[in-house]
């Protein structure tokens, strides 16, 4: 066979198998990974900025991430040209060229958190029936009461926030520990009754033959003032219950969690000093060491080693790595935001991807 047309052939096979190649395919575990990771990331450095803010008295702003769409386009060409017929002419009529253009066209759409959503994201307190499904599905009991319950059948919660920062009664720290071990016995569960359009959820304490868990279950009636022979009781909200047959929540809204949490932040003396941030009463420091959820530090320096950090007032705020309390406490966050909107398992952005 003549030489040009084996290098013809050669180079169209080339072209026929580079045409049956896609980018498709092979961007879904690349982009997928990279873009949750993104999004992981500026979540976490968002609220984390929004906790100091408060700190500061500041006002928080939240963007949440709606829509992704990555557009990919690949485009390539090869010309070739030969002298058919060599010995009709002299002339050198061989050509050969290749061209390709690559684009990457990211469209993100960021949706301001304002108005009626915000109202419902921020400032609405998160329904005691979620909170209790969230203890149903295996979150520890006392750790979600603790973080998103300011009081219960009139027993109060620390609160470090102004105007209502006040001790914790030391029967509802008993109480929610008591919880946690029923709720490790298998003895603690909720049951949903719908009566129309009504719907009632109760909390069920399931009898058992672990007489340490009977006391337990006994403990809680008589700290909450329930009934001590009923094991069905109605939960509501609010701080009081109407009889003895109610567990009342007065739980907290996403904000006021981020301000109990903003308690947490290492605040530079200087700013304190200066008036740049509140002091807290003295009688409260004691309570926000014994009883803080998480603690921010804050460096001149970018620190090396951080779960999160933000840039803020010339200074950086972070979370150490290795503060385990804090970063589970940022893994429920993202669970208590939707839980304050919806009542829901939380919504991830949409993401679209089309790849030309």
């Amino acid at each position: 066979m003549n030489p040009r047309w084996r290098i013809a052939l050669i180079l169209a096979a080339a072209l026929t198998a580079a045409g049956c190649q896609t980018i498709g395919a092979g961007s879904v575990s690349r982009d997928r990974l990279d873009y949750a990771d993104a999004i992981g990331n500026s979540w976490k450095e968002q609220t984390l900025l929004n906790i100091v803010k408060l700190r500061y008295l500041d006002a928080p702003v939240f963007l949440d991430v709606s829509s992704i769409i990555s557009s990919y386009e690949l485009a390539r060409q090869v010309n070739l040209a030969a002298n058919v017929f060599p010995r009709v002419s002299d002339a050198n009529n061989q050509s050969l060229g290749a061209s390709g253009t690559y684009s990457d066209r990211p469209t993100i759409t960021y949706t301001p958190i304002t108005g009626e959503r915000y109202l419902k994201s921020l400032l609405r307190p998160i329904p005691p029936q979620a909170i209790f499904a969230m203890i149903e599905s295996g979150h520890p009991a006392d750790y979600v009461l603790r973080v998103t319950v300011r009081a219960m059948n009139g027993l109060y919660n620390y609160s470090s926030g102004q105007p209502r920062a006040r001790v914790m009664d030391p029967l509802f720290q008993q109480v929610v520990d008591a919880f946690r071990r029923i709720q490790q016995a298998g003895a603690l569960s909720v049951r949903v009754e719908k009566r129309g359009d009504e719907e009632s959820t109760y909390v069920r304490f399931n009898r058992t033959a672990d007489e340490g868990t009977e006391r337990d279950v006994r403990f809680v009636k008589e700290g909450l003032g329930l009934d001590p022979g009923s094991d069905e009781p109605l939960l509501v909200f609010g701080s009081l219950q109407r009889n003895r047959n109610q567990i009342a929540l007065l739980t907290r809204s996403l904000q006021e969690i981020l301000t109990e949490l903003s308690a947490g932040v290492e605040v530079p003396a200087r700013d304190l000093a200066e008036g740049r941030a509140p002091s807290i009463a003295r009688a409260d420091t004691a309570g926000a060491q014994e009883h803080s959820l998480m603690r921010i530090k804050s460096t001149g320096e970018r620190p090396p080693d951080a779960y999160a950090a933000v840039f803020y007032r010339s200074r950086w705020f972070w979370i150490d790595d290795r503060d385990l309390n804090s970063k589970r406490l940022f893994m429920f966050l993202m669970v208590f935001s939707s839980l304050a909107e919806t009542g829901t398992a939380p919504q991830i952005p949409l993401i679209t991807i089309p790849a030309r």
